[in-house]
């Protein structure tokens, strides 16, 4: 039933890996820890087990309702079940995550740190001036692909969450760190990393807990000691746009967000701001 649902979530609700992954293992540990059959679960059933996950967060809990929901809401497609227990559990309340922002002078200085004496080097700089110059997920920096850059146009090719595509303008600083990582990037040594932007050490795909290792890597040699990872990059390029003036929806466009909520948490920018915004120039304000 499992990889029957795997299969779904690939191929109809395509998924990236990774969600596929988290909702699979979210299922899989409720029905084992159930002990009976998908079929007849209740809501009872999954409050009781989202009462004794008592050692994760709010947040943890809310995406493992969202991972049932789903599950059920495909029984239910498939016939196995009439209704969705989960309709009638309730999802942990969640307040607006702000994940952490640096500064434009702590950007130059994680960036300023990466000694590019060696192609690693040059790697790790093009790393970090993509995420930030163009406002990349890991993800989606792990698998940029060499043909995705058009570089003497100046945009980039992303393949988003859902495998969805966008195209992603680069500035001439982040342009110009991958034209000199390029330079001198190692033969491949898998056919699979042919097409791969950035290679390990062992010139196979990097990972992402190798980018992670990265960010904390020159984080940490630019003396900079709040918390960062590949996310504080992506947001602080958000919200930099935001505080130059660039406008909401193209920030949004450039994020890869359905949503223009979304995007708003993500540069700091409540509600009234952009609210304002709008009726200080709609003509009928």
């Amino acid at each position: 039933m499992i990889k029957d649902y795997r299969r779904y979530l690939i191929i109809e609700r395509a998924m990236s890996q990774n969600t596929v992954a988290s909702y699979c293992s979210d299922v899989e540990k409720f029905l084992a820890a159930y002990e009976g059959k998908a079929e007849d679960a209740g809501p009872d059933d999954i409050t009781d087990y989202l009462s004794s996950r008592t050692r994760i967060s709010e947040r943890s809990q809310a995406r493992l309702v969202s991972s049932l929901r789903s599950f059920f809401d495909w029984m239910v497609k498939e016939g196995y079940i009439s209704d969705n227990p989960c309709d009638r559990v309730e999802s942990p309340k969640l307040g607006h995550y702000l994940p952490g922002v640096l500064s434009e002078d702590e950007i130059d200085s994680i960036i300023g740190s990466v000694d590019i004496s060696s192609w690693q080097g040059k790697r790790d700089r093009a790393i970090l001036e993509v995420m930030y110059g163009c406002g990349l997920r890991v993800s989606e920096a792990a698998g940029l692909k060499i043909s995705a850059l058009f570089l003497d146009e100046g945009f980039i090719r992303i393949i988003g969450k859902g495998n969805k595509e966008r195209l992603t303008p680069i500035g001439e600083m982040a342009s110009d760190a991958l034209t000199a990582y390029l330079e001198e990037r190692p033969a491949p040594t898998s056919k699979a990393a042919d097409d791969l932007v950035f290679l390990n050490r062992f010139g196979k795909a990097i990972s992402r807990v190798s980018l992670f290792k990265i960010v904390k890597k020159h984080t940490l040699a630019a003396g900079i000691t709040k918390e960062v990872s590949p996310h504080t990059f992506r947001h602080s390029f958000a919200t930099h746009l935001i505080e130059h003036g660039a406008d909401l929806r193209v920030v949004q466009e450039m994020l890869g967000h359905e949503n223009i909520a979304t995007t708003e948490i993500y540069t700091h920018v409540d509600s009234k701001t952009w609210q304002n915004e709008i009726l200080t120039h709609h003509p009928r304000k």
